[in-house]
């Protein structure tokens, strides 16, 4: 059964004295947070709620700058420093090719030619897309860009289908 709620950003640092901060999506999620989202920050402190509301929401390239309704100041803003951000499912959409690094983790993959390449053991973040790094005993390591032409099939469970293009796979082994 899927969780509610899905780990979307981290809480990176405190940014000047109103309490905003900088938050970075997790690695494999494009930036989702929007003003007015109802947000959870994780772990949860003693003195302050568990859910807030996002004000403002900036792209500054290097993350978002955002705005928590209740996180006022600086001291608020650095109690939150390394939170995780926390948003409904139904409050925000992905495209089929960015799913989280969570739901990717040890799942298997297979190439329409080459059968089953193994299992994805980490994901690189590159500037123009992601790659997943497949480990498997037949081909060993394969490097698979995470883009459509690639990526044939992506479902919320179980295997994940792909065509390689010519050179990826290290014939040899």
């Amino acid at each position: 059964m899927r969780s509610q709620y899905k780990n979307i950003a981290r809480v990176v640092k405190p940014h000047g004295r109103k309490g905003e901060v900088l938050a970075q999506p997790l690695r494999g999620l494009p930036s989702v947070l929007t003003p007015g989202m109802r947000v959870a920050l994780t772990p949860p402190a003693l003195k302050r709620d568990r859910f807030c509301t996002v004000v403002s929401v900036t792209d500054t390239g290097d993350g978002d700058l955002v705005s928590f309704e209740g996180i006022d100041d600086l001291t608020a803003a650095e109690g939150i420093t390394g939170c995780y951000v926390l948003a409904n499912r139904d409050d925000f959409e992905l495209d089929s090719l960015d799913a989280a690094y969570t739901d990717l983790m040890g799942r298997e993959v297979v190439d329409e030619r080459f059968g089953s390449l193994g299992t994805i053991v980490e994901i690189m973040s590159t500037p123009a897309n992601d790659v997943w790094v497949v480990e498997g005993d037949r081909y060993g390591e394969v490097l698979i860009p995470v883009i459509e032409q690639v990526v044939l099939d992506l479902p919320d469970q179980g295997t994940i289908s792909v065509h390689v293009m010519d050179g990826l796979i290290d014939m040899d082994k």
